[in-house]
């Protein structure tokens, strides 16, 4: 009996059955109007009018795109190439874990640097920070000097902060999230073609990427240099406050309001830091047998499929879905990620994963800022996010020393690990968005 394709309407009046419509839709997705998920290729271009208006948003796309592409270019080799050095996969989860710890301590003292100095020498010597750890990379003499680039980059990695900020002096208010969109925007680029550079060079010889990462680095030094006017009006005027706020990161994990969103993130970049960035490379290249040029071939793939959900998947996903919805079927789908690559031992089978892994994190990622600001009111939207960019920070400090621990064990387990703190967040999502509690300032 063949089954034949049904209207948008009917596809969502099914689809609100839920879980009848998921299922429906994993059953026979060719039967899903594709209106619902493109229906105008050309949203992405309302950015050029204003590259054409504020000449620093273009900059800042600039510096944002080689940043990722810095980053992009590392970490798809970075486990293969610390272990010619001789690290454990313990000592690997403390490599990984290095960068997450200095900048979760330097980005607010950066961050507030800039208030008081400038956006554009604070963005100078971060920049150039990251392009002398990629050169420190590449030609460590030992081990120890592994994790002082690590230590360094991520002492320095306060520039994307800033570079919200310059955004926010240059932006009118309601053309702010729209700048914002082009920091990430300009990252799924780099994430993309980070990978994909590193795969093509990596054949050359293994310091190869890290000297092309750092070259990259030494352009965004100059496009800041030369083209990017000081846009920080108020120098000088900064707010005496702490830095950080450990009772409040406590707190706040048990605000009525807010506080399940805040779990769920702090858990599920905990399970992606064990899972992808750490616990993806020692099992793609010890039990699947890849290469490190195929493994940056992979986090390629990852980084496209990430960057085509973010454009075009997630905003028509959820505006005919419901926000909640969506994200609850994401967390869903990326913890059944997970498993497939778990339970992998063919690289289709981990392809396969990866791809469905890149949708779904590319909605979920979107989502949780999203869910967080219909959460609160407007006068809380900055120091919220500031907070929720805390605790990813915390989960990406945190999982890739689980992952290294657990690796040890056994290569696999930080993919199961993932899966079932994936599976908890899956259980929360439920919880989020409830339209009983009243929104309050979270302050």
């Amino acid at each position: 009996m063949t089954q034949k394709n049904i209207t948008q309407k009917e596809f969502l009046v099914q689809f609100n059955k839920f879980p009848l419509g998921f299922i429906h839709f994993i059953i026979n997705p060719f039967s899903v109007p594709l209106s619902c998920f493109f229906s105008d290729f050309f949203d992405i271009l309302y950015f050029w009018s204003m590259f054409k208006e504020n000449r620093s948003l273009l900059i800042i796309a600039l510096i944002a795109v080689v940043n990722a592409l810095g980053y992009g270019i590392v970490i798809p080799i970075l486990y293969s190439y610390s272990r010619q050095y001789g690290l454990s996969d313990f000592q690997n989860g403390l490599l990984f874990a290095t960068f997450s710890i200095c900048q979760f301590i330097s980005t607010p003292i950066i961050g507030r640097m800039s208030d008081k100095y400038g956006r554009k020498p604070l963005l100078l010597a971060s920049i150039g920070g990251t392009a002398v750890s990629f050169l420190l990379m590449a030609f460590a003499p030992s081990a120890l000097f592994l994790f002082i680039a690590r230590a360094l980059d991520g002492i320095t990695a306060g520039n994307i902060p800033v570079a919200t900020a310059v955004i926010s002096d240059t932006t009118k208010p309601e053309d702010r999230a729209k700048g914002f969109g082009i920091i990430g925007a300009s990252f799924g680029f780099g994430f993309v073609f980070g990978p994909a550079i590193s795969a093509l060079t990596v054949g050359i010889s293994t310091a190869t990427p890290f000297l092309i990462a750092a070259g990259v680095s030494i352009v965004a030094v100059f496009l800041t240099a030369i083209f990017l006017p000081e846009t920080n009006k108020h120098m000088g005027e900064v707010r005496h406050g702490k830095l950080f706020d450990f009772a409040k990161l406590w707190h706040m994990l048990f605000d009525p309001q807010i506080g399940i969103t805040f779990l769920v993130s702090l858990f599920y970049f905990f399970a992606f830091a064990c899972a992808i960035i750490y616990g993806f490379q020692p099992f793609a290249i010890k039990v699947i047998g890849i290469t490190s040029q195929q493994n940056a071939i992979l986090f390629t793939l990852f980084g496209a499929v990430g960057l085509i959900s973010q454009i075009f998947v997630v905003h028509r996903f959820s505006k005919y879905f419901g926000v909640k919805k969506s994200f609850s079927i994401s967390i869903l789908a990326t913890a059944v990620a997970f498993l497939i690559m778990f339970v992998s031992r063919s690289i289709p089978v981990f392809v396969l994963g990866s791809i469905i892994l890149g949708i779904a994190n590319g909605n979920v990622q979107t989502l949780i800022p999203t869910i967080l600001s219909a959460e609160t009111d407007p006068k809380s939207q900055g120091s919220v996010m500031g907070l929720n960019a805390s605790y990813q920070s915390i989960g990406f400090i945190v999982g890739p020393i689980v992952g290294g621990v657990l690796a040890s064990i056994a290569v696999p387990l930080p993919l199961l690990a993932g899966a079932v703190l994936i599976a908890f967040c899956f259980w929360l999502s439920f919880r989020m968005l409830r339209p009983n509690l009243a929104k309050e300032s979270a302050f």
